[in-house]
């Protein structure tokens, strides 16, 4: 199971759904990326053949609001290709297609909040799909067009090497592969990242029709390096006494954000995709630029939060992940001083 459902998704001072501005700026980063993508690569000829009702599903939606403003593009361009489509061939005459919206994220996410919020004027039907995506979600051949964004970046375990004492993976005193020395903790997430797509890309190839579609998005540095800012809150703990170190060498984050060159290796593995567009991008992002280092950090707190109070108990993850925002003045003089500007990876598949 993927563990991408902030536990506190709603409406508390650190829900995703009033905090996730870092999600929002990778959304708004690929948007013109998605659209090209399906303007320039979708069939929708082959699509139009068996149905009038065009089936997308959002793989990760939580809780709002940067599911609803994919979406939306997303049915706009949708309805641009058809239009294009119409255009060029004689005597077509379909109506405009009818769009079919599932939402998906674990079954602990907020649905209610999600479906209180879904926008009036939405000119699709919604759906709310429950269940890990590493995993079928749909019956086969009935999704025309997959969207995920800040999804497959969560793996579905940790690793078991990474909390054993006598494996040379074991990620001691750290809580992700990055700051770590070790190859062998990184080549440790990788293996487990390469396991997980060959189920993802299986499953979703169950799900897809011939020519569909797949978008997945996910981000590749400016952010990722920020992770150890918690790490180091934990280990504060560690050294005043207030927290057992075994607790923090047991725990990782579930976490791996692949390179191009890896992506390309495990789709061409898998074989069940073409690979039309993968390409990583920088992104306007105002966190970054601004060295805005409290924001920053309250929206990754809002990702991971539920994974550390899973691990340590609500105290200590508040206490851990309020030490961390207090570090913002620290971290916003790190950040000056290594000027990575953020980028994404953009991936778009085909069902072949």
């Amino acid at each position: 199971m993927t563990t991408s459902i902030p536990m506190n998704a709603g409406d508390g001072v650190y829900s995703y759904s009033k905090n996730s501005h870092l999600q929002k700026e990778m959304i708004d980063g690929a948007k013109e990326m998605v659209i090209d993508a399906i303007i320039r690569k979708l069939n929708i000829k082959i699509i139009l053949s068996s149905s009038n009702t065009l089936r997308i599903a959002e793989l990760g939606c939580s809780v709002g609001p940067n599911t609803f403003s994919a979406m939306q593009y997303i049915v706009e361009a949708l309805k641009d290709k058809y239009l294009l489509y119409q255009d060029q061939v004689i005597n077509f005459t379909n109506n405009i297609p009818e769009f079919q919206i599932f939402f998906n994220d674990h079954v602990t996410n907020d649905f209610n909040i999600l479906f209180r919020s879904l926008p009036f004027d939405r000119s699709y039907y919604a759906y709310g799909i429950p269940g890990s995506f590493y995993g079928r979600l749909f019956p086969s051949r009935s999704i025309h067009f997959v969207h995920s964004s800040s999804g497959i970046n969560w793996l579905s375990k940790i690793p078991k090497e990474l909390v054993d004492e006598k494996s040379p993976a074991w990620n001691k005193g750290l809580i992700h592969y990055v700051g770590a020395s070790n190859v062998e903790v990184v080549n440790a997430y990788f293996a487990q990242f390469e396991k997980d797509m060959e189920v993802f890309f299986n499953v979703r190839a169950e799900e897809i029709v011939q020519g569909g579609m797949m978008v997945l998005i996910t981000a590749f540095s400016g952010y990722i390096r920020l992770m150890r800012f918690f790490g180091s809150s934990l280990m504060d703990l560690v050294n005043e006494g207030k927290l057992d170190e075994s607790l923090v060498d047991s725990f990782n984050l579930p976490l791996y954000y692949p390179s191009p060159q890896e992506m390309t290796k495990v789709v061409e593995k898998n074989g069940l995709f073409s690979i039309e567009r993968m390409e990583l991008i920088n992104i306007k992002s105002n966190l970054v630029d601004e060295a805005d280092a409290k924001t920053l950090m309250t929206s990754l707190r809002s990702s991971i939060e539920g994974v550390i109070i899973s691990h340590f108990g609500s105290k200590i993850a508040e206490e851990a992940c309020a030490r961390t925002i207090l570090k913002s003045e620290e971290i916003s003089e790190w950040m000056k001083v290594n000027n990575e500007k953020p980028s994404i990876l953009f991936v778009a598949l085909k069902r072949k």
